[in-house]
């Protein structure tokens, strides 16, 4: 799987490469076919356009170098990446148009104003623009093809910026036809079209640069569009478990994105099922933010669904006690809770009940309708111990079996298992009941069937039952 993403990344970023040399190498031909026509020609349109190009040119050797820098995995100072390269080279881009734009708004006001120019008349202007027209639109498709697919902003800005290209060349193209139509045609206030576009050009410029620069300080500043939030949020509180999200927090760097949750489980959940919510919950943000590096913290929370019992075990497993056999009784408009605790069986009695006690305590305290609580200490095995076969065993069987006859509910008794551990006899079997019983009756059968057997066989310390529904009776 490591390898397989390693690969994605390393082709990814080979084709971002690539297409930016590509664009460095058009960028650098146009501005130079542009800035020696303009030159030659004395159109100020045609030097703006020129201008224009050679940003494209600064721009798409910065979008080449931040490429580079920005495929670099993470490192110890850089935990997130080099992504954010990008976005700076982005806005140096963005200085850059501002720039272009002031001097080409300056020359164009002198020409109009101050200093007419006379321009010199070709063929060649309207062939290069042409082509480099042609080119632009070629360039700019394919930069954003690669942009969207990848994510760049740094490419994405090099498309913009060819694509602003095509305008201003088509604004420049017009401006030299109308200047050249005022010369032969003898209308003086067509002298200015030159000029003219050469701000259009630079209008043009300061508004996609103005788009480039909101787009690169929103990512900065790590901005997440409001939709996608919403988006992220709605999958994450439909996952099934999730009571709350108490902080979302999301952030992209280049074409990645991180995205750190903290979540409400409910607190009788099991660690084992917590495991499973939290990729759960992961695939949930995956699925509106594909290959997200996603971090969820779980806090576990009372559910509204939860029953006085399950607060009584809540408060039990925060105190990372086992706790069974747990039975609630009202008397006389109170209630009293009797519960089964283990500890550990070298605790002293003291310690013991002085850590049962502030159990019993944290229950009274959180549970105001609870006057008393009863509870029985019973000790935590922490060894294993050795199981010997009891001679008796066959006899034992049968007073077991005569004990389940006795009651019509029990089907089957099968695995019967005698044994002696130290001094006491120990026996466990499997009770055949049928498939609709419900857990209280099936509670009732196997206590009065234990209740039986130790009347017929009062040397049996204790007896393990284990109840199986007759459709998954493998003994019949």
């Amino acid at each position: 799987m490591q390898a397989a993403t390693a690969h994605a990344s390393h082709r990814a970023g080979a084709e971002k490469r690539s297409v930016a040399v590509v664009s460095v190498m058009a960028a650098t031909l146009m501005t130079v076919l542009k800035l020696v026509t303009g030159i030659l020609t004395g159109s100020l349109g045609m030097l703006s356009d020129a201008a224009h190009s050679g940003i494209d040119l600064a721009g798409a050797g910065l979008t080449f170098l931040s490429i580079r820098a920005s495929d670099r995995p993470a490192d110890e100072n850089h935990p997130y990446g080099h992504g954010k390269i990008e976005n700076v080279s982005a806005f140096v881009e963005t200085f850059l148009m501002l720039a272009s734009s002031l001097w080409i708004t300056y020359e164009a006001i002198e020409r109009i104003f101050f200093h007419p120019v006379e321009i010199r008349y070709s063929f060649w202007p309207l062939a290069v623009l042409t082509l480099s027209m042609a080119v632009d639109y070629w360039r700019s498709k394919h930069l954003m093809s690669v942009a969207n697919r990848y994510g760049s902003q740094a490419l994405e800005a090099d498309a913009l910026h060819f694509r602003s290209d095509i305008w201003s060349s088509v604004a420049v193209f017009v401006g030299l036809t109308a200047a050249w139509l005022g010369t032969h045609l003898g209308i003086p206030q067509l002298r200015f079209a030159d000029a003219i576009a050469a701000i259009c050009v630079s209008l043009m410029i300061l508004y996609f640069g103005w788009k480039l620069a909101r787009r690169t300080v929103a990512e900065l500043v790590d901005t997440i569009p409001p939709e996608m939030r919403r988006r992220v949020l709605y999958e994450l509180r439909h996952t099934h478990g999730v009571l709350a999200i108490d902080r979302a927090r999301m952030r992209r760097s280049g074409n990645s994105y991180f995205a750190d949750f903290t979540i409400s489980l409910p607190r009788q959940m099991t660690f084992q099922h917590s495991e499973q919510l939290v990729k759960d919950a992961t695939a949930a943000v995956q699925r509106v933010l594909p290959g997200a590096d996603v971090v969820i913290h779980t806090v576990p929370r009372p559910s509204v669904a939860e029953s006085i019992f399950d607060k009584v075990r809540a408060i039990a497993a925060r105190n990372n006690v086992l706790l069974h056999d747990v039975s609630i009784q009202t008397i006389e408009g109170k209630l009293r809770v009797e519960q089964h605790i283990e500890v550990a069986e070298n605790m002293a009695l003291l310690e013991a009940h002085k850590f049962v006690r502030r159990i019993e305590d944290q229950i009274r305290r959180e549970l105001p309708q609870v006057e008393s609580v009863l509870t029985h200490i019973e000790s935590e095995p922490a060894t294993i111990e050795h199981t010997e076969i009891v001679a008796s065993q066959r006899s034992i069987e049968e007073h077991l079996r005569h004990a389940a006859s006795l009651l019509p509910d029990i089907m089957d008794i099968h695995e019967v298992v005698v044994g002696r551990i130290g001094d006491k006899i120990q026996v466990s079997c499997h009770c055949t009941l049928p498939d609709a019983m419900d857990m209280q009756r099936v509670h009732e059968v196997i206590t009065e069937l234990e209740d039986r057997f130790k009347m017929e066989c009062p040397e049996v310390h204790r007896v393990l039952i284990h109840p199986e529904p007759a459709s998954d009776n493998q003994h019949h």
